[in-house]
């Protein structure tokens, strides 16, 4: 009696979290840079600098945090320990294999947390490939694997999260068992990670939408999707995903993660706030924190962020080319899509150089207290324009000989 008892409150716990997510009509994001993030070849954290991630991330607005996959050492459970005492906000959840040891070292890295903010992202491979050669099982015994340790999971976790690996190349006719059985054994969310970053946009939609019409109990969990960016498509399948209604997308800061990384969180996110009448989603991210916490992530694992990178780059808010330049001095929003104090950037920075404009020469010499006539600054240009890369190392030096030597 007091079994069936427990059953039916979890059931209602369960039914009262999905429903509140639901209500708020927003996109959840869950970020696994503490775990994924620093499977990237040459990342490396401490436990001091994942508890300080952690804490940008809660500060950032993230819904979850991935933080740790927890049997495979004794400092992923005391990193997670610290994360449950220190950070206030998100749920933290530890990876796991389909392992009772593996659910057992998450609890023991967890326990201190509220059972509101603690979970489990249990996982198996799927796909055919992995089926034969990596499990060596059949369908079934797969399916019988998932039930058995996400009901185990749910005698300790209120959430618990399950994704099918390498489900991109699984036959989704078997996806559909999987789920099912899945959000049947007490999943209370389902993902869909594209394990090799093959999908595109037109794949995502049609394959969420199948699963969506095909998986009968699918009201009975949230929907999540990881994807990896072998193609360069993390951000574009996670919009894809987005428009096909999952509730959650999971990535990392600065696209971390194995091989060519996973989705970019930032990137999804200023996509979705810019576009807002597309996608019509919440999205609870403190957006002018984005570039704050992408340079503490680069500094604290040891991989910078590329010059160019989308939204957090050095360069998104700096212009070389004479027209941009021109237009940028007229009004900024001439040549940028969102100014930089939307995502905590630096101010915009006219950089001098062979392509620069009649404009930036002129506006960079009179802040250096020259005021050239047009003879004068055509004459300068004319000279300038062809100086060696080294010159221009130090444009200001470059143009103040220039202009004693027109006017000696």
């Amino acid at each position: 009696m007091l079994r069936k008892f427990k059953e039916m409150a979890k059931g209602k716990l369960k039914e009262h979290i999905l429903n509140h997510r639901r209500r708020q009509n927003s996109v959840h994001f869950s970020d696994t840079t503490l775990r994924d993030g620093e499977q990237m070849p040459g990342a490396a954290l401490t436990i001091d600098g994942k508890v300080a991630i952690a804490k940008a991330l809660a500060e950032l607005g993230i819904d979850s945090l991935d933080a740790g996959f927890p049997i495979a050492a004794e400092s992923e459970i005391q990193a997670m320990r610290r994360i449950v005492r220190e950070v206030k906000g998100p749920v933290i959840t530890g990876l796991c294999r389909m392992r009772k040891a593996d659910i057992d070292a998450a609890y023991e890295a967890l326990e201190e947390a509220s059972i509101f903010k603690r979970g489990v992202s249990l996982f198996i491979a799927t796909s055919p490939i992995h089926r034969e050669h990596k499990l060596r099982k059949s369908k079934n015994e797969i399916i019988d694997i998932i039930c058995e340790h996400i009901q185990y999971a749910r005698e300790k976790f209120e959430i618990v999260a399950f994704g099918a690996e390498d489900a991109s190349r699984t036959e989704l006719s078997y996806l559909v068992e999987v789920y099912t059985n899945a959000i049947d054994a007490g999943a209370t969310s389902v993902g869909y990670p594209d394990t090799l970053g093959i999908m595109t946009p037109e794949k995502v939609r049609y394959t969420l939408d199948y699963l969506r019409d095909n998986v009968h109990n699918n009201e009975k969990a949230l929907h999540a999707v990881h994807f990896h960016n072998d193609y360069g498509l993390g951000t574009a399948n996670a919009l894809a995903a987005i428009t096909s209604g999952v509730d959650v997308v999971q990535g990392t800061i600065n696209g971390l993660g194995e091989r060519a990384g996973n989705t970019a969180i930032e990137e999804v996110v200023m996509a979705i706030v810019m576009n807002e009448s597309q996608y019509k989603k919440k999205v609870f991210v403190d957006t002018t924190k984005l570039v704050p916490t992408s340079r503490l992530v680069a500094e604290l694992t040891g991989i910078p962020v590329t010059k160019n990178k989308p939204v957090v780059g050095e360069t998104i808010f700096q212009t070389a080319a004479g027209i941009h330049q021109d237009g940028l001095m007229k009004h900024p929003e001439t040549y940028l899509p969102f100014m930089p104090e939307k995502v905590g950037g630096e101010e915009i920075e006219i950089i001098m150089g062979k392509h620069s404009g009649q404009a930036a020469f002129d506006a960079r010499l009179r802040k250096l207290g020259f005021e050239l006539d047009k003879e004068e600054l055509a004459q300068l240009i004319s000279q300038v324009v062809d100086a060696p890369k080294a010159a221009w190392e130090d444009p200001d030096k470059l143009l103040l000989e220039t202009v004693a030597a027109i006017r000696s």
